[in-house]
């Protein structure tokens, strides 16, 4: 009975010295297929666009094809939830927005943890905003337009991606800023909000330059401001909020890539290094470039970094959700 005991005790150590190597090899020939990157926001949205670019530079690192999946709805947890109850494999990734900073105080019950559900790999750029009006808006510059929005407040129609989304907080911090709300329209994205402004079916909308900048190029959309500090080189002739008399209207909306927590270390380093190469293709440097942004610099394309940021940004946006008392369950 004894030598049976001590057959049974070292079976399943030496399997487990066995598995060990059978796993690391399969962590170093990652990936071995597929790797689709959720977007939690509709197809055609500013994130939307940056994933599809990020996803193609990628690729050619990893040597496997990366697909972008479109899961909207309910301010972008549908598709967070995907990702955060998938296989910890590396095969399903996450690209979100700054909605990752508020997500955590907008909503008191979620089927996953908004924070300790997933692990960073890396922020990829931070996207300025454009405060953009129907093209037959009755304003030309922001001070007229913030004329007409105290004259007309909750008359005028102000499209946005629904609660939590970075156009909502766009929003929020616009009417806190002017005293004078608007009726929000939430949309399943921005994609389809644009839709809207550019039929002339809602009034305003604060939205990335990704999603912005070429109905502005085009005249098909009026616009009032730049949420930054400084101009957008894809804009020149677009005043900064501040310099058109809003100083107080500053958003920049980062995006970031995730896997789901407990995603092996191996495949995040890889993952990583995928990101830095991607960010640093010139194709992606003048796409970027063309839609009024620019990749983060390489050390910011880091888990360590990203993770730090996060919290950062979680801490910025808890007090001003609170203070408007509008939760999104």
């Amino acid at each position: 009975m004894a030598t049976l005991s001590r057959r049974a005790l070292v079976a399943p150590a030496v399997l487990g010295l066995a598995a060990a190597p059978l796993a690391a090899r399969a962590q170093a020939s990652y990936p071995t297929r597929t790797v689709t990157i959720v977007v939690p926001f509709a197809a055609g949205g500013p994130t939307d666009t940056v994933a599809r670019l990020i996803a193609e530079a990628m690729s050619r690192d990893l040597g496997q094809t990366v697909v972008v999946e479109n899961v909207g709805g309910a301010g972008g947890t549908l598709g967070a939830a995907r990702v955060a109850q998938a296989r910890p494999d590396g095969y399903t990734l996450l690209l979100h927005h700054i909605g990752m900073a508020t997500i955590p105080t907008l909503y008191r019950r979620l089927p996953y943890d908004p924070i300790n559900g997933f692990e960073t790999i890396g922020l990829i750029t931070a996207v300025p905003m454009t405060l953009v009006a129907r093209k037959d808006f009755p304003a030309n510059t922001l001070q007229e337009a913030i004329a007409v929005i105290r004259r007309e407040r909750d008359k005028l129609n102000y499209a946005n991606a629904g609660i939590g989304a970075a156009s909502h907080l766009c929003g929020l911090l616009l009417m806190s800023k002017v005293d004078a709300p608007m009726t929000t329209v939430p949309f399943r994205g921005t994609g389809p909000a644009m839709q809207e402004l550019l039929s002339g079916r809602v009034d305003l909308m604060c939205d990335q330059t990704t999603n912005t900048t070429e109905q502005i190029r085009a005249g098909e959309i009026k616009v009032f401001a730049v949420t930054t500090r400084e101009r957008v080189p894809s804009l020149p002739n677009v005043p900064t909020a501040a310099e058109a008399g809003l100083p107080d209207l500053e958003v920049t909306i980062w995006h970031g890539l995730y896997a789901p927590r407990g995603t092996p270390r191996p495949v995040i380093e890889r993952l990583s290094r995928a990101l830095q190469a991607a960010l640093k293709d010139p194709k992606v440097v003048q796409r970027f470039a063309d839609l009024g942004t620019t990749p983060v610099p390489e050390e910011q394309a880091t888990p360590e970094f990203h993770r730090q940021f996060w919290m950062a940004e979680i801490a910025r946006w808890r007090p001003l959700i609170q203070a408007a008392g509008q939760y999104a369950d």
